[in-house]
């Protein structure tokens, strides 16, 4: 048995989550999933179609973005992952799709506001978006320099990677991660979703106000509060 079969099949199986919940066409994203204690990640090989892929051909990567070990290239966003991974030291997976509303605010250059309680049961902010890049950073390493965007971003809201599980680069497409490959690809979908709805909100009632505080607080904390009663 491989030493990194665990995080292979893990990667696996987050990656071919992507198409069945309608986050990517054809080759559009990718996922990775970390091992802390042997500091490499598994993702998917570039261009490689989903309904192709297999455990084994997922490629390990270190936290320098340096390929430990597979016959495929890795995707081509794999530096990004491993800037992350490199700083951010309690993730265990992050996932980068080009799905159609989150892509869209993205490519508005628009945080996704908080209309509604929905959101606030994920997260109590607006989804942030990353500035565009600017030229220098494009014409260098520019997928290692992707990572420093996003944290960036983060820093500059004055939010920390553990509240904000994701982020829109502006001009370009979401990013999100989570403790494990499988959460990274959760907050892939409810982005997706949060984004549509407040795109339809703003259809609707293009004066809407965002959700009050008060709400915000009660649906956050009835699911991830020290009282928390959502679940079993």
């Amino acid at each position: 048995m491989s030493k990194y079969e665990a995080i292979r099949q893990s990667a696996y199986e987050a990656n071919r989550q992507l198409p069945k919940l309608g986050l990517v066409l054809f080759t559009f994203g990718n996922v990775s999933a970390a091992d802390r204690e042997q500091g490499v990640f598994a993702i998917k090989p570039s261009g490689v179609p989903y309904n192709q892929l297999s455990p084994q051909n997922m490629v390990i990567v270190d936290f320098e973005g340096n390929t430990v070990e597979g016959n495929f290239r890795p995707s081509s966003d794999t530096k990004t992952h491993a800037v992350l991974y490199k700083h951010w030291g309690n993730i265990g997976g992050i996932a980068h799709t080009h799905s159609t509303y989150g892509t869209a605010w993205a490519q508005a250059q628009r945080a996704i506001p908080i209309y509604g309680t929905t959101h606030a049961d994920h997260c109590t902010k607006d989804i942030p978006c990353a500035a565009p890049m600017d030229d220098l950073m494009i014409q260098g390493n520019y997928e290692h320099q992707t990572g420093f965007q996003i944290m960036a971003c983060l820093q500059e809201k004055g939010m920390s990677y553990e509240e904000m599980e994701m982020v829109l680069v502006g001009s370009h497409a979401p990013f999100t991660w989570g403790k494990t490959a499988e959460k990274a690809v959760y907050n892939s979908a409810v982005l997706e979703e949060v984004a549509r709805m407040a795109y339809l909100t703003e259809q609707i009632n293009p004066e809407v106000a965002r959700l009050k505080s008060a709400l915000i607080q009660k649906h956050h904390e009835r699911k991830h509060g020290k009282d928390a009663y959502y679940g079993q």
